[in-house]
This record gives structure tokens, C-alpha cells and sequence, in this order.
């Protein structure tokens, strides 16, 4: 694939066999063992997809994650050893695209991480025309959204929900449904997945997200786009 990808881990171990299955599927690769060396190696560096781990020394995987979401919308994939749904819930909210948990298969990873680059790939390769909706406006070549020509920084999962949204205005989308066309059908998370997305999204496109002006709820149903 030759796609770059930084792993960052405090258990050397994990970071050892992570790197020498990528770098037997052509990918070059990374490595950090803490927060700050992160932060660093991402700022300086250009990557397709970053493994981070939630648990980090000097700067916690979330604080990074979220430090990452302020200069780049490079995929990451969140690693994590607890199994509780609010530690999964927190790294969507962060921006985080997808998370794992220990202990994990490492061929787990690697689908989860093709997937990802596949849908970022093949979008940019086969569109390229601009989509508008009042003052919102879609760059779908490069998955770049403008609210009155100021760009919104949107993580990729974000930018797909609301791709999806505005290609179908007025159609009505339940989340499960959402679920399935936006994570892939063998997403092991639920539909809460959905809900943070969606309020992660209005708090970033919308005037007053409690009052929402394009991404709309139907009570008891779910979710759609009206200009």
C-alpha cells in the first residue's frame, strides 16, 4: 500500500509486532512512546493513519488525539485496554475515527485501518465536484467543508456522515441504517456511535446546535438534511 502510519504505544511489545506486520503489507512506519513524542512526530511529519493508545505517559491518547484535531484530519484509530463504553464514547468525541481494544488481532487492525484508507482514497479519486447548500459548501476531491468560505475542520467520519446527509436531503436515515453506510457493516460499535457524531457535527456547522439548521432529528426515527 505504501501508506505511512505512526503507532504510538508505551508497551514496546505491542509497538514491536504492530510494526512488523504493517511493514509486511509495504507501509512505512513510525513510532512514539508517549504522549509529547506523538505530538511531535505528527506535527513534523505527514501520515495516512495514526494507531494511538488511549493510556500514554506525559500526554494522555485522548489529550493527543484532540491536540492532532486542532492542525490535521489524519485518520486515527484509537487503541485501548478498558472495555467500557464511555472510554470508546470519549475517543469518538475527541475525534477519534475508530477505536480497538485490547487485546487485540493484529489482522483486526489491519482491516479496520484498510478500510479506512480505502474510503478516504477512493472518494478522492473519483470526486471532485463541490457540493452547496445555503452557506455550507462541500469540497468532496479533497473532503474539506466551508461554512461562509471559513473552513471547518471535520474529522473523516464526520465529513462521510454529513456527505451522506446532504447527497440525500430530506431522506430520513436511521441509525442503525447510518451505522451501516458510514462505519461498514462489520462495525462492532452501536448506534451511540452515531448520536456523538451527530452532535459533534452540529456543534460544529451549526449556528445553534440545539436548534438545529441542516443536520435534523426525526424523533423515534433518526436523522436528516434540510437546508
Amino acid at each position: 500500500m505504501g501508506k505511512r502510519v505512526l503507532v504510538v504505544d508505551d508497551e514496546k511489545l505491542i509497538v514491536k509486532g504492530i510494526r512488523f506486520s504493517l511493514e509486511q503489507d509495504e507501509m512505512k512506519v513510525d513510532v512514539a512512546y508517549d504522549g509529547e513524542e506523538a505530538l511531535e512526530k505528527a506535527k513534523s511529519q505527514t501520515y495516512d493513519i495514526i494507531l494511538l493508545d488511549l493510556m500514554l505517559p506525559k500526554i494522555n491518547g485522548l489529550e493527543v488525539c484532540q491536540q492532532i484535531r486542532e492542525f490535521s484530519q489524519v485518520p486515527i484509530i484509537m487503541l485501548t485496554a478498558k472495555g467500557e463504553d464511555m472510554d470508546k464514547i470519549m475517543g469518538l468525541e475527541y475525534g477519534a475515527d475508530d477505536y480497538i481494544t485490547k487485546p487485540f488481532n493484529i489482522l483486526e487492525v489491519k482491516a479496520r485501518m484498510k478500510a479506512i484508507l480505502r474510503r478516504v482514497s477512493g472518494k478522492e479519486k473519483t470526486r471532485d465536484e463541490i457540493l452547496e447548500a445555503g452557506k455550507l459548501k462541500l469540497n468532496r476531491h479533497d473532503k474539506r467543508v466551508y461554512i461562509n468560505e471559513t473552513e471547518i475542520n471535520l474529522t473523516t467520519k464526520e465529513y462521510d456522515l454529513l456527505e451522506l446527509l446532504v447527497l440525500n436531503q430530506n431522506r430520513v436515515y436511521g441509525r442503525e441504517e447510518l451505522l451501516r453506510l458510514v462505519w461498514g457493516a462489520d462495525y462492532p460499535g452501536d448506534v451511540r456511535t452515531v448520536d456523538v457524531h451527530v452532535r459533534r457535527l452540529r456543534e460544529k456547522i451549526e449556528e445553534n446546535p440545539s436548534d438545529p439548521g441542516f443536520v435534523h432529528t426525526k424523533w423515534g426515527t433518526g436523522y436528516f438534511f434540510k437546508n
